[in-house]
Protein backbone atom coordinates (compact mmCIF):
# COMPACT_ATOMS: atom_id res chain seq x y z
CA UNK A 1 0.00 0.00 0.00
CA UNK A 2 1.27 3.47 -1.04
CA UNK A 3 0.28 6.20 1.74
CA UNK A 4 -0.35 9.86 0.35
CA UNK A 5 -0.14 12.17 3.07
CA UNK A 6 -2.08 14.20 1.72
CA UNK A 7 -3.50 15.99 -1.40
CA UNK A 8 -6.35 17.09 1.01
CA UNK A 9 -4.29 19.12 3.66
CA UNK A 10 -0.78 19.37 5.06
CA UNK A 11 0.19 16.90 7.40
CA UNK A 12 3.73 17.75 7.65
CA UNK A 13 3.49 21.44 8.39
CA UNK A 14 0.47 21.17 11.23
CA UNK A 15 -0.01 17.25 11.99
CA UNK A 16 3.21 15.63 12.39
CA UNK A 17 2.83 14.86 15.41
CA UNK A 18 -0.60 13.31 15.36
CA UNK A 19 0.84 11.08 11.77
CA UNK A 20 3.78 9.68 13.85
CA UNK A 21 1.39 8.63 16.68
CA UNK A 22 -0.86 7.28 13.82
CA UNK A 23 2.13 4.88 12.14
CA UNK A 24 3.13 4.14 16.48
CA UNK A 25 -0.83 2.70 17.02
CA UNK A 26 -0.06 1.03 13.63
CA UNK A 27 -3.68 2.51 11.95
CA UNK A 28 -5.70 5.34 11.31
CA UNK A 29 -9.15 6.40 10.56
CA UNK A 30 -10.30 8.67 7.42
CA UNK A 31 -13.71 9.62 6.70
CA UNK A 32 -14.88 9.18 3.30
CA UNK A 33 -15.56 12.89 1.54
CA UNK A 34 -18.45 11.71 0.08
CA UNK A 35 -20.31 10.17 2.93
CA UNK A 36 -18.61 11.54 6.40
CA UNK A 37 -20.26 8.88 8.28
CA UNK A 38 -18.17 5.92 6.46
CA UNK A 39 -14.96 5.75 8.37
CA UNK A 40 -12.19 3.27 7.08
CA UNK A 41 -9.56 1.69 9.02
CA UNK A 42 -6.65 1.94 7.43
CA UNK A 43 -3.82 -0.23 8.43
CA UNK A 44 -0.54 1.55 8.74
CA UNK A 45 1.89 -1.51 9.82
CA UNK A 46 5.09 -2.04 7.78
CA UNK A 47 4.85 -4.85 6.59
CA UNK A 48 1.54 -2.99 4.77
CA UNK A 49 2.94 0.03 3.85
CA UNK A 50 5.04 -0.13 1.11
CA UNK A 51 5.95 3.64 0.56
CA UNK A 52 5.07 6.96 1.71
CA UNK A 53 4.01 10.45 -0.16
CA UNK A 54 4.07 13.42 1.63
CA UNK A 55 2.86 16.76 0.14
CA UNK A 56 3.46 20.21 2.23
CA UNK A 57 4.55 23.45 1.86
CA UNK A 58 6.77 23.28 5.01
CA UNK A 59 8.03 19.89 6.47
CA UNK A 60 10.20 21.93 9.21
CA UNK A 61 8.08 20.35 12.36
CA UNK A 62 8.60 16.97 10.74
CA UNK A 63 12.62 17.86 10.37
CA UNK A 64 13.49 16.89 14.50
CA UNK A 65 11.55 13.43 14.15
CA UNK A 66 12.53 12.59 10.58
CA UNK A 67 14.69 9.19 11.58
CA UNK A 68 11.48 7.94 13.11
CA UNK A 69 10.85 7.48 9.29
CA UNK A 70 14.20 5.36 8.83
CA UNK A 71 12.30 1.92 8.00
CA UNK A 72 10.08 3.09 5.54
CA UNK A 73 10.41 3.91 2.03
CA UNK A 74 9.23 7.28 1.35
CA UNK A 75 9.82 10.87 -0.34
CA UNK A 76 8.34 14.55 -0.36
CA UNK A 77 6.89 16.62 -2.71
CA UNK A 78 7.45 20.12 -1.74
CA UNK A 79 5.78 23.30 -3.40
CA UNK A 80 8.12 26.52 -3.28
CA UNK A 81 7.24 28.93 -5.24
CA UNK A 82 6.70 32.58 -5.49
CA UNK A 83 3.95 33.95 -4.50
CA UNK A 84 3.55 36.74 -1.54
CA UNK A 85 1.21 36.85 1.40
CA UNK A 86 -1.34 37.91 -0.50
CA UNK A 87 -2.02 34.39 -2.03
CA UNK A 88 -0.36 31.80 0.37
CA UNK A 89 -1.80 33.41 3.47
CA UNK A 90 0.08 31.44 6.29
CA UNK A 91 3.84 30.51 4.65
CA UNK A 92 6.37 31.46 6.14
CA UNK A 93 9.36 33.42 4.40
CA UNK A 94 10.70 31.31 1.65
CA UNK A 95 14.05 32.90 2.14
CA UNK A 96 14.29 32.63 5.22
CA UNK A 97 12.70 29.66 6.45
CA UNK A 98 11.30 27.43 3.36
CA UNK A 99 14.32 27.32 1.57
CA UNK A 100 16.59 26.72 4.24
CA UNK A 101 14.13 24.10 5.14
CA UNK A 102 14.10 22.52 1.73
CA UNK A 103 17.73 22.54 1.98
CA UNK A 104 18.33 20.90 5.67
CA UNK A 105 16.19 18.30 4.69
CA UNK A 106 17.31 17.13 1.51
CA UNK A 107 20.74 17.00 3.30
CA UNK A 108 18.82 14.43 6.05
CA UNK A 109 17.30 12.53 3.42
CA UNK A 110 19.31 12.56 0.09
CA UNK A 111 18.04 14.53 -2.99
CA UNK A 112 16.13 11.73 -4.56
CA UNK A 113 13.42 12.03 -2.19
CA UNK A 114 13.40 16.00 -2.71
CA UNK A 115 10.55 16.70 -5.13
CA UNK A 116 10.38 20.25 -5.85
CA UNK A 117 7.09 21.78 -7.24
CA UNK A 118 6.30 24.57 -8.59
CA UNK A 119 2.58 25.36 -8.70
CA UNK A 120 0.12 26.22 -9.52
CA UNK A 121 0.91 28.44 -12.22
CA UNK A 122 -1.47 31.61 -12.53
CA UNK A 123 -0.78 35.20 -14.03
CA UNK A 124 -2.27 38.59 -12.60
CA UNK A 125 -0.82 42.21 -12.98
CA UNK A 126 1.72 41.24 -10.35
CA UNK A 127 2.28 37.74 -11.14
CA UNK A 128 3.37 37.88 -14.84
CA UNK A 129 5.15 35.40 -17.29
CA UNK A 130 8.48 37.82 -16.09
CA UNK A 131 8.14 37.61 -13.07
CA UNK A 132 7.54 33.84 -12.70
CA UNK A 133 10.81 33.64 -14.89
CA UNK A 134 12.93 35.21 -12.36
CA UNK A 135 11.90 34.30 -9.41
CA UNK A 136 11.91 30.65 -11.10
CA UNK A 137 15.06 31.08 -11.63
CA UNK A 138 16.30 32.17 -8.54
CA UNK A 139 14.47 29.16 -6.39
CA UNK A 140 16.98 26.56 -9.41
CA UNK A 141 20.28 28.11 -7.86
CA UNK A 142 19.34 27.52 -4.42
CA UNK A 143 17.79 24.47 -5.03
CA UNK A 144 19.15 22.77 -7.59
CA UNK A 145 22.21 21.17 -5.54
CA UNK A 146 19.29 19.78 -3.30
CA UNK A 147 16.63 18.25 -5.48
CA UNK A 148 16.61 16.18 -9.34
CA UNK A 149 12.97 17.39 -10.82
CA UNK A 150 10.42 20.07 -10.84
CA UNK A 151 7.27 19.13 -11.07
CA UNK A 152 4.94 22.43 -12.90
CA UNK A 153 0.96 22.89 -13.27
CA UNK A 154 -1.19 25.42 -14.07
CA UNK A 155 -4.16 26.84 -12.78
CA UNK A 156 -7.15 25.38 -12.27
CA UNK A 157 -10.47 27.23 -10.90
CA UNK A 158 -12.84 25.25 -9.41
CA UNK A 159 -15.70 26.36 -7.70
CA UNK A 160 -14.84 26.84 -4.35
CA UNK A 161 -11.69 28.91 -5.18
CA UNK A 162 -13.19 31.08 -7.55
CA UNK A 163 -14.95 33.43 -4.29
CA UNK A 164 -11.29 33.04 -2.57
CA UNK A 165 -9.28 34.50 -5.78
CA UNK A 166 -11.71 37.01 -6.84
CA UNK A 167 -9.34 39.71 -5.53
CA UNK A 168 -5.98 38.59 -7.38
CA UNK A 169 -7.69 39.16 -10.23
CA UNK A 170 -6.05 36.47 -11.96
CA UNK A 171 -5.66 34.91 -16.11
CA UNK A 172 -5.88 31.37 -16.12
CA UNK A 173 -2.94 30.90 -18.66
CA UNK A 174 -3.89 30.41 -22.39
CA UNK A 175 -2.04 27.87 -24.22
CA UNK A 176 0.62 30.44 -26.01
CA UNK A 177 1.30 31.44 -22.30
CA UNK A 178 2.15 27.85 -21.12
CA UNK A 179 3.80 27.34 -23.84
CA UNK A 180 5.83 30.62 -23.24
CA UNK A 181 6.68 29.64 -19.80
CA UNK A 182 7.07 26.20 -20.40
CA UNK A 183 10.21 27.50 -22.68
CA UNK A 184 11.66 29.83 -20.49
CA UNK A 185 11.52 27.56 -17.55
CA UNK A 186 13.29 24.08 -19.56
CA UNK A 187 16.06 26.26 -20.35
CA UNK A 188 17.00 27.58 -16.87
CA UNK A 189 16.62 24.10 -15.36
CA UNK A 190 18.57 22.60 -18.08
CA UNK A 191 21.16 25.06 -17.22
CA UNK A 192 20.53 24.26 -13.40
CA UNK A 193 20.88 19.97 -14.09
CA UNK A 194 17.29 20.38 -13.03
CA UNK A 195 14.23 17.80 -14.68
CA UNK A 196 10.96 19.65 -15.15
CA UNK A 197 7.56 17.37 -15.68
CA UNK A 198 3.59 18.47 -15.34
CA UNK A 199 1.05 17.72 -13.10
CA UNK A 200 -1.99 16.49 -14.59
CA UNK A 201 -1.79 19.00 -18.04
CA UNK A 202 -3.48 18.00 -21.22
CA UNK A 203 -0.70 20.74 -22.79
CA UNK A 204 1.80 18.48 -24.47
CA UNK A 205 5.39 20.42 -24.02
CA UNK A 206 7.59 17.57 -25.20
CA UNK A 207 9.19 20.12 -27.27
CA UNK A 208 10.94 21.53 -24.66
CA UNK A 209 11.97 18.14 -22.73
CA UNK A 210 8.81 18.85 -20.34
CA UNK A 211 6.91 14.83 -19.80
CA UNK A 212 3.88 14.15 -18.01
CA UNK A 213 4.60 13.44 -14.25
CA UNK A 214 3.57 10.60 -11.76
CA UNK A 215 3.40 12.51 -8.45
CA UNK A 216 2.53 9.34 -6.88
CA UNK A 217 5.65 7.17 -8.70
CA UNK A 218 6.12 3.90 -8.99
CA UNK A 219 9.22 4.40 -10.37
CA UNK A 220 10.48 6.42 -7.62
CA UNK A 221 9.38 4.94 -5.08
CA UNK A 222 11.28 1.42 -6.98
CA UNK A 223 14.40 3.72 -6.74
CA UNK A 224 14.52 4.22 -3.39
CA UNK A 225 13.45 1.33 -1.72
CA UNK A 226 15.64 -1.53 -4.24
CA UNK A 227 11.99 -3.76 -4.78
CA UNK A 228 9.53 -3.91 -7.80
CA UNK A 229 5.61 -3.09 -7.03
CA UNK A 230 2.80 -4.26 -8.54
CA UNK A 231 0.23 -1.35 -8.56
CA UNK A 232 -1.76 0.18 -11.37
CA UNK A 233 -2.50 3.82 -12.21
CA UNK A 234 -4.62 5.27 -10.03
CA UNK A 235 -8.26 5.62 -11.24
CA UNK A 236 -10.06 8.00 -8.93
CA UNK A 237 -7.70 10.50 -10.12
CA UNK A 238 -8.58 13.13 -13.53
CA UNK A 239 -7.24 11.59 -16.66
CA UNK A 240 -5.00 13.25 -17.36
CA UNK A 241 -2.96 12.43 -13.80
CA UNK A 242 0.02 9.95 -14.08
CA UNK A 243 -0.21 8.92 -10.32
CA UNK A 244 0.01 5.51 -9.21
CA UNK A 245 -2.90 3.75 -6.58
CA UNK A 246 -2.83 5.06 -3.32
CA UNK A 247 -4.25 5.76 0.09
CA UNK A 248 -4.93 9.18 1.38
CA UNK A 249 -5.14 9.54 5.23
CA UNK A 250 -6.20 13.56 5.40
CA UNK A 251 -8.89 15.10 5.51
CA UNK A 252 -10.49 18.75 3.64
CA UNK A 253 -11.04 21.80 5.46
CA UNK A 254 -8.17 21.48 7.57
CA UNK A 255 -4.82 23.03 6.17
CA UNK A 256 -4.52 26.21 7.57
CA UNK A 257 -1.78 27.55 4.99
CA UNK A 258 -4.98 29.94 3.50
CA UNK A 259 -3.44 29.69 0.28
CA UNK A 260 -6.60 31.32 -2.10
CA UNK A 261 -5.90 28.82 -4.96
CA UNK A 262 -6.77 26.06 -2.71
CA UNK A 263 -9.09 23.23 -3.77
CA UNK A 264 -9.15 21.72 -0.69
CA UNK A 265 -10.32 24.02 1.64
CA UNK A 266 -14.00 25.39 0.84
CA UNK A 267 -14.15 27.75 4.34
CA UNK A 268 -11.60 29.32 6.44
CA UNK A 269 -13.96 29.33 9.04
CA UNK A 270 -14.56 25.63 8.55
CA UNK A 271 -10.66 25.55 8.89
CA UNK A 272 -10.22 26.74 12.15
CA UNK A 273 -13.16 25.15 13.47
CA UNK A 274 -11.86 21.55 12.44
CA UNK A 275 -8.39 22.81 13.46
CA UNK A 276 -9.61 23.51 17.04
CA UNK A 277 -11.23 19.75 17.39
CA UNK A 278 -8.13 18.31 16.27
CA UNK A 279 -6.36 15.93 19.12
CA UNK A 280 -2.81 14.70 17.87
CA UNK A 281 -3.26 11.13 20.29
CA UNK A 282 -6.97 10.33 18.19
CA UNK A 283 -7.21 8.26 15.28
CA UNK A 284 -9.11 10.83 13.49
CA UNK A 285 -7.53 13.49 11.71
CA UNK A 286 -10.20 15.91 13.51
CA UNK A 287 -13.51 15.43 15.03
CA UNK A 288 -14.79 12.27 17.25
CA UNK A 289 -16.83 9.47 16.24
CA UNK A 290 -20.76 9.54 16.33
CA UNK A 291 -23.19 7.29 17.09
CA UNK A 292 -24.47 7.60 13.42
CA UNK A 293 -20.39 6.81 12.36
CA UNK A 294 -19.74 3.10 10.55
CA UNK A 295 -16.28 1.74 10.79
CA UNK A 296 -15.12 -0.05 7.98
CA UNK A 297 -11.80 -2.11 7.80
CA UNK A 298 -10.06 -1.54 4.61
CA UNK A 299 -8.50 -4.39 3.10
CA UNK A 300 -4.87 -3.42 2.34
CA UNK A 301 -1.73 -5.38 1.72
CA UNK A 302 1.75 -5.01 0.24
CA UNK A 303 2.36 -4.35 -2.96
CA UNK A 304 5.94 -5.61 -3.22
CA UNK A 305 6.98 -8.37 -5.76
CA UNK A 306 8.47 -10.97 -5.17
CA UNK A 307 10.17 -11.04 -8.87
CA UNK A 308 13.72 -12.40 -8.89
CA UNK A 309 16.14 -10.38 -10.33
CA UNK A 310 14.86 -6.59 -10.45
CA UNK A 311 18.35 -5.00 -9.96
CA UNK A 312 20.17 -8.03 -11.87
Amino acid sequence: MILSVSRRTDIPSYYSEWFFNRLNEGFVYTRNPMNIHKISRIPLTKDIIDGIVFWTKNPGPMLKNISKLDDYTYYFQFTVNSYGNDVEVNIPSKKEVIVPTFQKLSLAIGKERMVWRYDPIFFNEKYTISYHTKYFEMLCSKLSNYTEKCTISFLDLYKNTQRNISELKIEVPSFDQMQEIAEHFSKIAKDYGIIIDTCAEKINLDKYGIQHAHCIDKNRLERISGYKLNIDKDKNQRFECGCFASVDIGAYNTCKNGCKYCYANFSQKTVSKNFSNHNPKSPLLFGNIGEDDEIIQKKAGSLVSNQIGFFD
